[in-house]
């Protein structure tokens, strides 16, 4: 493991922020951490990357304690890195702001040049060497942020929120840099997100902090499941042989038979049974759990398989479902995600 957390107690005053009993971070796998505003993601990430102690409790990270004594921490933030979901650059040049890490850390001048080419097209900005950093778009200053975390040979990689203020096609090559990043260094990858779309596509593991705490992540959605074709030739991925859910066309890129499925609970619509005719993925299933997440009503619907939603109180409170009660799920094509 790379890190092992146990009893994990952050206060700030008399507030707790964070109360973890007992958390494992594998080596080289990405882990996603999902949460509300205020749930406590940036927190552990700061005690994660060992810029704030825990008020309580004990990390193991690469199996030796943490001792968060100033001293004690200098070797060990050699290894772990942060980038901030607003990095700041310096006022110089895209190189500079590779290169000033390294001469703290006395690599040498040719040394020095090999590592920034090499960082700067992991994150394809090797035509930007050059460039004024400050007047860098947002997804390309995350991008060199990225690149000069990267640069100092890391082995665990902390992002806050790493695509939550770049355009949309720099949101995706971030998503591909950070798995490059893990699959060719082999670097542990830990990023906060509020995207279940975004955690489901890239991480291996989710971690879901509620109020400080960790939650169950049954809500994810995430199934194994088959592609096939309809009677028609229409193309659908079946879950379990119980979901048979219809596809678009174009989510169809490649050959694969059998794909991890995420479907989205925030685009899952609900309503009670009536007499209408069943449309495409529309499924009836018992309500079995109703409880308040986030200012938001949490649903989990036994319909073969569990499939759970979240629905505004305003839409809940309008038809009021009750545990036990049959009711009718409906999943549109662009709520259904293969991976």
């Amino acid at each position: 493991m790379i890190y092992t957390v146990s009893d994990l107690i952050k206060k700030y005053g008399p507030r707790t922020v964070l109360d973890i009993p007992y958390l494992e971070v594998e080596k080289e796998q990405i882990y996603a951490l999902l949460g509300a505003n205020g749930a406590g993601k940036t927190t552990l990430l700061n005690i994660l990357g060992l810029l704030e102690a825990p008020t309580a409790g004990r990390i193991h990270y690469c199996s030796r304690p943490v001792n968060y004594a100033e001293s004690a921490l200098q070797s060990l933030r050699k290894e772990v890195v942060l980038v901030d979901q607003h990095p700041i650059l310096f006022t110089t040049t895209v190189f500079k702001n590779l290169e000033f890490g390294l001469k703290i850390r006395k690599i040498n001048k040719k040394e020095r040049y090999r590592i920034i080419d090499e960082s700067l097209d992991l994150v394809g900005m090797r035509e930007f060497s050059s460039a004024p950093a400050q007047y860098l778009s947002g997804g390309e200053t995350q991008r060199v942020a990225i690149a000069r975390a990267l640069a100092l040979s890391p082995k665990v990689f902390l992002c806050d929120e790493p695509t939550s203020s770049v355009d949309v096609e720099n949101q995706n090559i971030i998503i591909t840099i950070l798995r490059r990043i893990n699959e060719a260094k082999k670097i542990s990858v830990l990023f906060t997100t509020h995207d279940r779309s975004q955690a489901a596509r890239l991480a291996h593991h989710t971690i879901v902090l509620n109020q400080g705490r960790l939650v169950p992540t049954l809500y994810e959605n995430i199934f194994r499941g088959v592609l096939q074709t309809d009677p028609s030739g229409q193309p659908q991925c079946v879950i379990q042989d119980k979901m048979h859910l219809s596809i678009g066309e174009d989510q169809v890129i490649d050959k694969r038979k059998a794909v991890s499925v995420f479907i989205d609970p925030e685009k899952i619509a609900v309503r009670k049974p009536s007499e209408d005719p069943a449309v495409a993925n529309e499924l009836q299933g018992r309500v079995v759990q109703i409880i308040e997440e986030n200012g938001k009503v949490r649903m989990v619907v036994d319909a073969g398989v569990w499939v759970a939603l979240l629905i505004s109180k305003k839409r809940y409170q309008k038809i009021v479902f009750m545990v036990g009660e049959t009711i009718v799920l409906s999943i549109p094509p662009e709520a259904i995600h293969l991976m």
